[in-house]
């Protein structure tokens, strides 16, 4: 059944009856009205998917009763029937919005061909118009998850280039999202509507690169058998994300100067030259400062590229973020698996935060996908983590020690987190011996329940969701 729901409008009531039962049979819903202005109301109080309406009637013709009705439903389409078939008055209908035009009289196949390919146009720019509207809702730059004061400043900083066609270079370790802000950035800007091409400049050789980002003429090289564009063509109008492009050769950053200087780019066995419309975002987990001093890139490119420097801390310097992106991927796993996990157990939390993660969000992402797939009850626990997450201690990383004074000051910094470790576990423990009650653990060990909870906060212990019995943290 297609469900879809059409109204007919003719004065002749054999024409209604007949077209209303040719689309039953083809499952479509149908009601029809032989007077214009009664349809009219019709329209206003029911989602038409689709009108199909004479061009000749009393009180109001058929064309008026188009400009009307596409104000009340501008999204219904709608088809024209009429005896007077004429070129101009089709080209008119169609101009006034019209998806189609049938001359009287036709044939049962010619009304359910139009009808079924007005309604399939419908369907794909619903479908089109869902995806754009999901697409920018999912990069909408308030989605990049964290509130720690380092994304905060990168948070102000993309609100404030986005909407300009500023060039950018994102910053930041492998794994912590400099994509995702790329995308942000574009979905908020004024390019929007158009592409958004990402290229990954680590993963292709440097003269499938350049093939691949100008394009190139039949028989350039061996292999090229026909032209291609390259995706400063795809990208026209839009924005080209280079992600790390620390890794270009010094003879593909100089055609990049000249993209960025001059607009315009030459095709690869090609002598005519191409203008381009692209907004370019580049990304980058080197230090570009110091291969502009080794030499390995291009002084020139290196300032045309960094106007704005946007940098994305790693997770592990932000590890208040950690509950809230760990969160988010088990709300999101869940609905994509269909397990049934709704909740990270604090314990295994605690854990996350301590974790160095050095593969950053992407890691956390994959190590949190993992344990919702692998839970057994509502909760993730800790022996579901990976070992290197749950092996019972946390990771310090301190350099070996080259004189006195630093051997103190690790000593130091051991002591303090073999302390920071015994607190941890300490409050842990006694919450879990007490079911997490906040009230009885702090008696139980002898301590005043404001003390109790401080540590809990300097920890970040949190109590579970379904905790029982508690009067509050």
């Amino acid at each position: 059944m297609k469900n879809e729901l059409i109204l007919i409008v003719d004065d002749e009531d054999v024409v209604c009856g007949s077209c209303e039962r040719l689309l039953m049979a083809e499952g479509y819903e149908v009601d029809t009205c032989q007077n214009p202005l009664e349809g009219l109301r019709l329209a206003e109080h029911k989602p038409y998917d689709l009108v199909l309406v004479d061009l000749k009637m009393p009180e109001i013709s058929g064309m008026e009763f188009l400009k009307r009705v596409k104000g009340i439903r501008p999204d219904a389409e709608v088809v024209i029937m009429t005896g007077f078939a004429e070129i101009s008055t089709a080209i008119e209908a169609i101009k006034l919005g019209a998806a189609d035009y049938i001359p009287k009289p036709f044939s049962p196949d010619q009304l359910i061909v139009s009808i079924g390919k007005a309604l399939e146009n419908r369907r794909i720019v619903s479908e089109n118009r869902y995806l754009r509207q999901e697409l920018q809702s999912r990069y909408r730059f308030e989605n990049i998850i964290g509130s720690s004061k380092k994304m905060l400043v990168a948070y102000d900083l993309i609100a404030r280039v986005s909407p300009t066609n500023t060039t950018i270079v994102i910053r930041g370790e492998s794994g912590t999202g400099k994509e995702l802000v790329a995308r942000a950035i574009h979905f908020n800007s004024a390019r929007k509507t158009k592409r958004f091409v990402a290229v990954d400049c680590g993963a292709l050789h440097d003269n499938l690169l350049e093939s691949e980002l100008f394009g190139h003429s039949k028989g350039a090289f061996t292999g090229a058998a026909s032209a291609r564009k390259g995706f400063f063509e795809a990208a026209e109008g839009g924005t080209l994300f280079l992600d790390e492009i620390g890794n270009t050769s010094l003879a593909l950053q100089t055609r990049l100067l000249r993209v960025l200087q001059e607009r315009v780019f030459t095709p690869v066995g090609d002598t005519r030259e191409r203008k381009t419309d692209v907004r370019l975002l580049a990304a980058t987990n080197k230090n570009l400062e110091t291969m502009v001093a080794e030499g390995s890139f291009r002084e020139e490119l290196f300032y045309r590229l960094n106007i704005v420097t946007i940098q994305i801390p790693p997770l592990r310097e932000r590890r208040e973020d950690i509950p809230a992106l760990a969160t988010h991927f088990v709300n999101r796993f869940r609905e994509e698996t269909g397990c049934g996990v709704f909740e990270i157990a604090p314990d295994a939390l605690n854990l996350l935060v301590d974790y160095d993660w050095p593969g950053n969000v992407r890691e956390l992402e994959n190590v949190i996908h993992r344990a919702v797939v692998l839970a057994s009850g509502r909760a993730i626990v800790a022996n579901q983590l990976p070992p290197e997450i749950c092996g019972g201690t946390t990771r310090l990383t301190i350099d070996t020690p080259q004189t006195s004074e630093e051997l103190k000051e690790s000593k130091k910094q051991m002591r303090e987190k073999s302390v920071e470790e015994i607190e941890r576990r300490f409050v842990i423990e006694a919450l879990k011996r007490n079911n997490w009650n906040v009230t009885h653990a702090a008696a139980q060990v002898g301590m005043q329940r404001p003390n109790f909870q401080s540590l809990m906060r300097k920890y970040r212990i949190s109590l579970p969701k379904n905790r029982l019995g508690d009067d509050g943290p």
